[in-house]
């Protein structure tokens, strides 16, 4: 249970982003998905790994 103290004239809109920034972190909604469907683990290591090669594509594009 995530719990998110509200300081004393706080914006309830304020908190609620902090709530929601926090529950995204948590990654509670991802890990639901992930395990709606078995992935092979040969399957989650390639997309691991396209995943690293892209952003380091990414790292290296913007160090030139």
């Amino acid at each position: 249970m995530l719990i998110i103290p509200i300081k004393d004239g706080e914006n309830i809109d304020r908190a609620l982003k902090r709530y929601k920034r926090k529950f995204d972190k948590t990654g509670t909604v991802r890990q639901l998905r992930a395990r709606q469907q078995f992935n092979k683990p040969s399957v989650v290591k390639r997309a691991r790994n396209q995943k690293a090669a892209y952003v380091q594509g990414l790292r290296d594009a913007l160090e030139a």
